[in-house]
């Protein structure tokens, strides 16, 4: 799998109500989630995201609650990837369930810029940052993780399993 998009920013430590704040909870609609991603860290995030961009933060990105509407929220956005430092663990699980990828590099998040253009190999952990021409490794994705992905969620994954499309 070959992502390719451009980088906003984030810093660490950014918790789930930044990623789409409890006073959207009265929803899971994933378009309506949407609307509202990352609005607290970034006023005017949820008009300036396109669909294929990738968000670039720092330490422990998703911490908080365990509410899978944060990662739900940042994939109807149209985000394709997020790297990070590190991730909290529950926010990994649940990005994983619901299809998103997310890798960890600490050197690509230390160094890849907000407006940069990146293409991650997701089957090699290879971050290239096309801007700069530097490239980074990534945390491998265990090969169960990269069967939701590729699946759509787990969700997706389960519904084929049923149906003996996938091993």
């Amino acid at each position: 799998m070959l992502l390719k998009g451009k980088v906003w920013r984030f810093g660490d430590d950014i918790d789930t109500d930044a990623i789409i704040p409890a006073r959207y909870l009265n929803t899971s609609d994933p378009n309506e989630l949407a609307k509202h991603v990352m609005e607290d860290a970034d006023k005017e995030f949820p008009n300036k995201v396109k669909a294929g961009d990738i968000i670039v933060a720092g330490k422990n990105f998703g911490c908080g609650s365990s509410r899978e509407h944060a990662p739900i929220a940042i994939k109807a956005a149209g985000v394709q990837a997020v790297i990070a430092k590190s991730f909290a663990r529950i926010f990994y699980r649940n990005s994983f369930n619901i299809g998103l990828p997310i890798f960890e590099s600490e050197e690509a998040s230390e160094k890849i810029k907000e407006g940069d253009t990146v293409e991650i190999d997701a089957d090699n952990g290879v971050i290239k940052n096309l801007s700069t021409g530097e490239q980074y490794t990534a945390k491998p994705i265990p090969p169960f993780m990269q069967e939701l992905i590729a699946a759509g969620g787990l969700i997706a994954w389960t519904k084929k399993k049923i149906k003996g499309v996938v091993a």
